[in-house]
């Protein structure tokens, strides 16, 4: 689009959105109340920004998120003003005539052309071109696995995993018969460090013996 484009544009959507903005809010719910009117921090304040937005908009469809950067606003901000601007260029395009057609009656009539000159058009339009080679090789779909399948519920795997599991609490946690069993921290510190991995060994007072 051309700069005198734009300008053509800023009057119809201008009129198109005061008209939206007079019988719906911003919510998207019917106006009741006050009229609408520029906030002083308003993101869009004049018709050449809120223009220029939704042309971005429709012309890169950028997510939210980027569109709303691009304009100071957050995500939650972008998403009404999209909401609200999308009809609003639709109706400024129609009263200038320059709507998308939606039929090939209106596409001929636009045109100034016979219904079938449109078809031909669109015929030409819808043709595919031809699919571009990719930029990258794309990694083709995977062959069937020939690693070895582990039998979860073999009784050997079951065995083998209550093993381990008996094995690590047996490493936590130290039993002992007697409930008068007391140790300072530096008896205990001296004795972790004489055991070896996984026996067993006399309790200190004789009341039993703990697994390590």
């Amino acid at each position: 689009m051309t700069l005198d484009e734009f300008q053509q544009l800023v009057l119809p959507f201008e009129a198109a959105f005061q008209s939206r903005m007079a019988a719906w809010r911003m919510d998207g719910k019917p106006r009741t109340a006050r009229r609408f009117t520029v906030y002083q921090n308003c993101p869009l304040p004049t018709s050449e920004d809120r223009l220029l937005f939704i042309l971005a908009y429709v012309k890169t469809y950028a997510l939210q998120v980027v569109q709303g950067r691009l304009f100071g606003m957050v995500q939650g901000k972008a998403h009404p003003w999209l909401h609200v601007l999308l009809p609003v260029l639709l109706a400024a395009l129609r009263t200038l005539g320059a709507a998308p057609a939606r039929s090939l009656t209106a596409l001929a009539l636009r045109l100034g052309v016979a219904e079938a000159d449109a078809a031909s058009v669109v015929a030409l339009l819808e043709e595919e071109p031809a699919p571009a080679a990719p930029l990258l090789p794309m990694t083709g779909p995977n062959g069937t696995s020939f690693a070895p399948k582990s039998r979860l519920h073999r009784r050997t795997v079951i065995a083998g995993r209550k093993r381990i599991i008996r094995s690590k609490m047996s490493w936590w946690s130290m039993p002992c018969s007697s409930s008068s069993f007391s140790v300072t921290p530096t008896e205990a510190a001296s004795m972790i460090s004489r055991l070896p991995t996984r026996r067993r060994i006399p309790c200190p007072r004789g009341a039993g013996c703990c697994r390590i």
